[in-house]
């Protein structure tokens, strides 16, 4: 009986997980070795954001008071007093130049580590999954870094701008803790990267069969009241002015996702017969038959918190 069964676990368990080209145990090993390669070169790179972590966070308080002029490619200052920062904590500042620095730690050095997971999942891909998946990954790294430069450069200045103008009128004198202004522009810069994959994730969901284009073009309703939802939860403020800012991006990326679903998404059965009439009408054509009733297709300052290197207005 102990023979059978352990009989049975090795040809109904064990060795279907076992790889024709690579046992179990070498994956494991593998997955150490390129794992450690990762954690190295994530460690290598975080020196070197770290020696430059005070610089990081003066590019990063630059959105507070400042605006982008996409014309001309600069900067300007904007009518906010001087907001200055303060820690309440011994090490509050040690700790937010250390989350700043792993942050650009791991943007800097994700394409290597996706270099490294593709090296890793590879040789267990199809060609066609190899084909599809590959892009994938490299148009889903793009996006995420277009979500963080769009929020940077145009969505976090106006939010910032918007709540200390409000604090101000209300009578209130602006000075922020520089762990809660950290938390709140990373937070805010690392949704706005994710918020960006939306139509990617739409693509990929229509590429698998799971939706369609004309089943998201008719729960559009949804998706907007979907969008409002998630904003409101995921904005670290309660405000509706933020809540739109994040809302509105992402229901005109659901679009796009529709737009991706639509011109690669999954055949349906219908869309594959109407492919096959005109080879079905041209067969019997050839064969010296009429295929009635078929046509053929048409074809289609000190205190103020100024750009590091540049001149104070």
């Amino acid at each position: 009986m102990l023979n059978k069964l352990s009989q049975w676990l090795q040809d109904s368990v064990f060795k279907p997980l076992e790889d024709k080209k690579m046992p179990v145990m070498e994956h494991l090993v593998e997955f150490q070795v390129r794992l450690t390669r990762a954690v190295i070169a994530l460690a290598v790179v975080f020196m070197g954001t770290f020696f430059y972590a005070d610089a990081l966070v003066k590019w990063l308080r630059v959105p507070l008071q400042n605006m982008f002029v996409p014309s001309q490619l600069t900067w300007e200052p904007t009518d906010l007093p001087t907001v200055p920062f303060v820690f309440l904590a011994p090490a509050e500042a040690l700790w937010q130049n250390v989350k700043v620095a792993g942050l650009f730690a791991i943007v800097l050095a994700m394409p290597y580590l996706l270099y490294e997971i593709w090296r890793f999942v590879v040789p267990g891909l199809h060609a066609q999954e190899r084909r599809f998946v590959g892009p994938f990954v490299c148009v889903s790294a793009l996006a995420f870094y277009a979500g963080v430069g769009f929020s940077f450069f145009f969505i976090l200045p106006f939010a910032l701008n918007f709540l200390i103008s409000y604090g101000v009128n209300a009578g209130f004198v602006p000075q922020i803790s520089i762990a809660q202004y950290v938390g709140f522009a990373l937070w805010f810069l690392t949704v706005f990267g994710l918020i960006f994959e939306v139509p990617l994730a739409i693509t990929l969901m229509a590429k698998l069969g799971w939706v369609d284009a004309p089943f998201l073009i008719q729960y559009w309703k949804w998706a907007l009241l979907g969008s409002f939802i998630i904003a409101a939860i995921l904005t670290p403020t309660p405000d509706p002015f933020n809540q739109m800012l994040m809302a509105g991006p992402m229901f005109l990326l659901y679009w796009v996702g529709i737009f991706g679903a639509k011109v690669f998404g999954k055949k349906t059965s219908a869309e594959n017969q109407q492919a096959g009439v005109p080879t079905v009408a041209m067969a019997g054509v050839g064969a010296g038959g009429t295929a009635s009733g078929m046509s053929m297709p048409k074809s289609s300052g000190d205190d103020y918190v100024g750009v590091p290197g540049g001149r104070h207005h």
